[in-house]
Parts: structure tokens; C-alpha cells; sequence
């Protein structure tokens, strides 16, 4: 898969018959059909003698990437609204009631 010029454009920067060959022959049959983003980049640290940033360089649709899915969160309760016209938060928390005096005593 792949012509004369699509080789030796890849060979201006790949260096290595073996991996021309893995280039042409694996990689170029696992993504025929996807238009772009072969590779992933999760970035790692930060090198310590010069800075430099360090990452790990993959291609995805690796075999055994598949997990099973995470079942989702429980969806929390609803809230009840709070009173907008009220001065400030402590007003608005909840409270018992008030105990009245009876003058019936």
C-alpha cells in the first residue's frame, strides 16, 4: 500500500528499513480507512537537566484499548431553590419554627 513518492517522503524522515516496512505494510492497513489522528500524546513532566517537556507518543486503535464503559453516577437530589430576596444566606436556612405564647394560660 503506497506509492514510490508517498516511500520517499516518509523515508526523508523515518530512518530505518524496518520500520518502512512496519510504516507501509501494518500501520498503512490499520488506518486506510480513518482521515486523520493516528497518534496520542499524553504529556508526562518536565524534564529535570534542561526543561524540556516530555510526553509519550502513541498510535490509537491499539489492540486491547477497549474497556468496558463505567456504569454513570447516580444523579444527586434535586435542590431546592433558594428565596432570591432574602438579605443573606443565613436567613435562608432552614429553621423551626417559632414557638407562639398563649394567652389563654
Amino acid at each position: 500500500m503506497g506509492t514510490l513518492s508517498a516511500s520517499r517522503r516518509a523515508a526523508a524522515f523515518v530512518r530505518g528499513d524496518d520500520v518502512m516496512h512496519k510504516l507501509f505494510t501494518e500501520l498503512a492497513y490499520r488506518y486506510k480507512d480513518r482521515a486523520g489522528g493516528y497518534t496520542r500524546f499524553l504529556r508526562t513532566r518536565i524534564r529535570v537537566g534542561d526543561a524540556a517537556p516530555m510526553a509519550y507518543i502513541e498510535f490509537v486503535d491499539r489492540e486491547n484499548e477497549l474497556r468496558e464503559a463505567k456504569p454513570a453516577n447516580p444523579q444527586p437530589p434535586p435542590r431546592t431553590p433558594l428565596d432570591p430576596w432574602a438579605k443573606s444566606r443565613a436567613s435562608q436556612q432552614w429553621a423551626p419554627p417559632k414557638e407562639t405564647k398563649n394567652s389563654e394560660s
